[in-house]
Formats: C-alpha cells, sequence, structure tokens
C-alpha cells in the first residue's frame, strides 16, 4: 500500500505529541507554595516533566530557585537537562541501583516537608519500576528476583503492581506518609488501562485497595518461585499498604495530565480528516499480543467482507508470556501475529507502537518502539528464507521485523501512555 506506512507513523506521531508534557502539563500545575517547592518526578516523562515544571515556576512565576529543588528519575536514555533539580537514569522494567539512590533521595526530600512546602509529584509510565525502596527485610536482589519472574509470568501490569505495591516503602500511598504535613500534589501521565490513581506508578500518593492477600494471591495464580525473604514480607501485617481515612491523603490531591484516551482521540480526529471510517476498540484492551492480533484480523476481515474503508484504532497494554528465546515486545508480537494472520491480504496495513519509544527488549532507549506490517509481510519474509511461525514461537519478533526493515524506532519519546495499534483496511 503506497503510503500506508507514512500515515500510519504520522497517526502514531499525533498520539504521542497529544500526551507531551509540553501540551498537556503547565495548565495543571498549582500555585507556587509559601514555602519550598520540593518537586519529585519518576517515570519515561519524568525528565520532560521536571523540565516543564521548572521553566513553569522559575520563567512564568519567577520563584527565587533555591525554593525550588528535587529529583527526577527515569529509564535510562530519557534524562532532560534541568535546572534546579537532580535527574538520574535508572533501570527499567528491571530497577537497578541508580533508581534505589533517586528513591532514596526521594524520600528524603519528602520526609523534609513543612507544613509551609509543596511536594509536587509527577509520575508517568515507568515509575513504578524507578522508583525502587525494598520493605524492611527484603534486599535489592529480592526486588529485582520477584520483579523479572513477574514480567515473565505474563500478569498484567495491575496485578505485578499489586505485589510491588506491598514490597516498598514509596508505593501504595506511601509517599503521602513520607511528605506528611507538607501538602501533596500529584499529576501524572497514564498508562494504565482505566486510569487508576492507584496503579500509576503503583499509587504512591493515593490509597491502596489491593492487600497483601491479592499479592500472595497472585504469586500462587503464577506458580512463582520467589525468595523466601519475598514470602516473609507477604505474609507480614506491617507491610499492608496505607487505606482511606489514613490523615496522609486528607490534602493529597490527585490529576491526570494525559490518558491513552486522549492521544486515541487525537488520532482519531486525524483520521476522520482523511475520509476513513474510524472504528475505535478503545485504550483499555489487555490481554496475551497474539491473541489480541488473531482477534483483530477477524475484524479486518468483516470490514473487507462489507467493503469498507476503515482505520482501526486501540490502546491499553498487552502482555507477552515468554515460552522462546528471542527480542521483542508486546507490540511486535501482535505485530508479527497480525501479519501471519492477513497473509495475502491486499490494501491492509498495521503499525503497532509503544507510546513511550520502546517496546521490551533489553531496556535500552535504542530499543524499538514496535512495528510495521502489512498482507505481504509474511510473503517477503518467505522470500528471504524467513519462517513467520517460527519467529512467533521463539518470541523473536525483532529478529523478525529488523530483517525486513519494518522495526518502528523513534527513540524516546519522553512521555508514555501505553500501547498505540492502528490498522488501515481499505479497498483492494
Amino acid at each position: 500500500m503506497v503510503g500506508s506506512r507514512t500515515f500510519l507513523e504520522a497517526l502514531f506521531r499525533i498520539a504521542i505529541d497529544a500526551a507531551h508534557p509540553a501540551t498537556c502539563l503547565p495548565p495543571l500545575l498549582p500555585p507556587p507554595p509559601k514555602g519550598r517547592l520540593i518537586l519529585l518526578a519518576a517515570g519515561k516523562a519524568a525528565g520532560s516533566m521536571a523540565q516543564v515544571a521548572e521553566a513553569h515556576y522559575l520563567d512564568q512565576f519567577r520563584i527565587a530557585a533555591e525554593r525550588l529543588n528535587g529529583v527526577a528519575v527515569a529509564r535510562h536514555g530519557y534524562g532532560r537537562h534541568l535546572r534546579r533539580v537532580r535527574m538520574i537514569e535508572a533501570g527499567h522494567p528491571v530497577p537497578d541501583a541508580a533508581g534505589l539512590e533517586a528513591t532514596g533521595h526521594a524520600l528524603e526530600l519528602a520526609d523534609s516537608g513543612g507544613p509551609n512546602d509543596l511536594v509536587l509529584v509527577l509520575m508517568s509510565g515507568g515509575a513504578s519500576a524507578n522508583w525502587i525502596a525494598p520493605a524492611d527485610g527484603v534486599s535489592f536482589v529480592d526486588k529485582q528476583t520477584v520483579t523479572r519472574a513477574l514480567l515473565r509470568s505474563g500478569a498484567n501490569i495491575g496485578e505485578i503492581n499489586t505485589v510491588r505495591k506491598h514490597l516498598s516503602r514509596i508505593k501504595g500511598g506511601r509517599l503521602a506518609r513520607r511528605a506528611y504535613p507538607a501538602k501533596i500534589a500529584a499529576i501524572a501521565i497514564s498508562d494504565v488501562p482505566g486510569d487508576d490513581p492507584s496503579a500509576i506508578g503503583s499509587g504512591p500518593t493515593v490509597p491502596d485497595p489491593t492487600t497483601l492477600a491479592n499479592a500472595r494471591a497472585i504469586v500462587a495464580k503464577y506458580k512463582l518461585e520467589l525468595p523466601e525473604a519475598i514470602t516473609r514480607a507477604l505474609n507480614d501485617p506491617k507491610n499492608e499498604s496505607p487505606k482511606p481515612g489514613d490523615p496522609a491523603f486528607a490534602d493529597a490531591p490527585f490529576t491526570l495530565a494525559a490518558r491513552p484516551a486522549d492521544s486515541l482521540r487525537a488520532a482519531e480526529a486525524a483520521v476522520a480528516e482523511t475520509g476513513y471510517e474510524c472504528v475505535m476498540l478503545g485504550a483499555n484492551l489487555e490481554g496475551e499480543a497474539r491473541d489480541v492480533a488473531a482477534e483483530h484480523a477477524k475484524l479486518v476481515r468483516n470490514l473487507r467482507a462489507q467493503g469498507k474503508r476503515a482505520v482501526i484504532l486501540s490502546g491499553g497494554e498487552l502482555t507477552v508470556t515468554i515460552r522462546g528465546k528471542g527480542r521483542g515486545g508486546p507490540n511486535q508480537e501482535y505485530a508479527l501475529a497480525l501479519a501471519i494472520a492477513l497473509d495475502g491480504m491486499p490494501a491492509v496495513a498495521a503499525l503497532a507502537g509503544d507510546t513511550d519509544g520502546t517496546d521490551g527488549g533489553a531496556g535500552d532507549a535504542t530499543d524499538p518502539a514496535g512495528a510495521y506490517c502489512d498482507g505481504q509481510t509474511a510473503a517477503r519474509a518467505k522470500a528471504l528464507g524467513l519462517d513467520p511461525a517460527a519467529f512467533l514461537a521463539n518470541n523473536d519478533s525483532t529478529g523478525f521485523f529488523e530483517a525486513l526493515g519494518d522495526l518502528v524506532a523513534p527513540g524516546p519519546t519522553y512521555t508514555n501512555v501505553n500501547d498505540f495499534r492502528a490498522i488501515v483496511v481499505d479497498r483492494p
């Protein structure tokens, strides 16, 4: 399809731009406090959010520089130049020592807040991995081990965060407790289906509705083999998270700056201008990437049978149960499964990408965000001696699309509103 890749990449960029902090954050920043402004940021957009906030307070409000300090922690490669806030790059999705250091600084700053100070918490996807403060009796290595086990299990992000929140000194409302009696205000860019504040960044400033029992049930559900220290911690009542009614939440507003649905709506408006019908599947899709791809392939065939020209849009966060030894991520695996399902169909093309700019991989900022495919992808691969089904079985979607030159690799986008998927269905 001539021009389909350019069109799909333009939709992807529109979705990303709608969620960039420069676009969505300034109108939501609270007025400066009487005392100090303590800025704590975490996640893939932490650097860009802190950068926008610094400009807002130092240049627009012209507060004295000494009244503003803080620490921002983002995934390696996602740092930005900051004037007053310390910028630290750390591991994601598996936490590292830099994240441990950054979290220690954040907790010290929160502890220092007084009644006239404002602790401004800026969060985005990735905060759960970047803010790492193991519960008492849990080592850093233990925390890394449980994170790796959860990521490989096929657990969804809500389940992963439920376990994380009960093994932490910052997640699950605990940051609000540390900041009290200072006022605490949180602004977040959502990367979770449903935009639940207690799930974004594992809810460090809001009451936690999940329990230790929930966390233990998730461990049992996925039959995770974990260190003894983790098992003890999940059975220790002291590790229960703060619940509604805790005084720490009495003056702790939480605001969403951008949601996956906002980005999809921006892309939907762009689709409408082209004359295509937009089929919106929503921003909250979850499930195994290859299974969702199979469902979407059926929808494509139905639209084709009706002779429609349409663009199918969807967001959410898909998962991959790792069985092979290849490289990839949910968006690339989705695209590979979709290419197999639509093999030979003319005038159909798709792009699946993570709006943060990286999809799975080894945690490098240069990892691809996703991949492009069309009805000829599988045939092109076979002509090169590549078996698409074998690559899918080995979870090697990166290797597959790399060989075809169909990886989508924009680099860090400095925001994160989850997956973006678009399928163009035209008339042959």
